[in-house]
C-alpha cells in the first residue's frame, strides 16, 4: 500500500467517524443522559452541612477520649499510625513550636486554628475508605481523642457542640483574616 492510499484510507475513515459522530449528537437532544439518580431531601441534607469556627453547623452529640482511641484503632491506625504519628497519611500529632521555624510540622495541634475544622474534617472525610460513614458520637470521640494526644484537652473532657467551640488550639492568635 503506498503512502498515498494509507493517507486516503485515513481520510475515508475519519469522514465516516466524523459524520457518524454528527448523526449520534442527535440522540440526546429530547433525552437527558439517564446519569445519576434523584436525592431525597433528607439525603441532601445529611451531606450538605458546614461547621464554622464559631460553632454553628455542630450537631448533637457528643464523645471523649476513652471511646475516641477505639475508635481510632478501628478506623485511623493503619494511616496514621499508633497515637496519631508515624502513620502512611501523615501524622496528626507533634510540631509544636515549628510553624514559623525552618522545617514545619503543620499538624492539628500546631497549626489548625480551630477545634470545629477539626470535627468538620473528620466528619466530611474520614474514615479514607468509607467517608462520611460515623455517626455524630464517634466523630466528636475521636476529635476529643486527636485534641488529647496534642496535650490540647485533658482525658476526662467530653467534646460536643459546646465544648469544641471552646477549645482554645496552640496556633489560633497566628492565622490572620482577609476578610473582615
Amino acid at each position: 500500500m503506498s503512502i498515498y492510499n494509507f493517507k486516503l484510507s485515513l481520510l475515508c475513515l475519519f469522514l465516516c467517524c466524523y459524520q457518524y459522530s454528527l448523526a449520534a449528537d442527535d440522540v440526546f437532544v429530547d433525552k437527558a443522559p439517564m446519569l445519576g439518580r434523584s436525592m431525597s431531601i433528607i439525603a441532601v441534607q445529611e451531606v450538605d452541612f458546614v461547621v464554622l469556627p464559631n460553632g454553628d453547623g455542630l450537631p448533637e452529640g457528643s464523645g471523649g477520649v476513652d471511646a475516641g482511641k477505639r475508635l481510632f484503632n478501628i478506623h485511623c491506625l493503619a494511616c496514621h499510625g499508633e497515637k496519631a504519628q508515624g502513620g502512611i497519611n501523615g501524622d496528626l500529632v507533634g510540631g509544636h513550636g515549628t510553624i514559623n521555624g525552618l522545617s514545619p510540622k503543620k499538624t492539628v495541634g500546631s497549626y489548625w486554628p480551630y477545634a470545629t475544622i477539626l470535627f468538620d474534617y473528620i466528619r466530611r472525610a474520614m474514615p479514607y475508605q468509607t467517608p462520611g460513614s460515623l455517626k455524630n458520637n464517634e466523630v466528636y470521640a475521636l476529635s476529643a481523642y486527636i485534641l488529647f494526644l496534642n496535650n490540647i484537652i485533658e482525658e476526662q473532657d467530653i467534646m460536643n457542640a459546646k465544648t469544641l467551640v471552646k477549645v482554645k488550639m496552640p496556633n489560633r492568635d497566628n492565622f490572620v483574616w482577609a476578610y473582615k
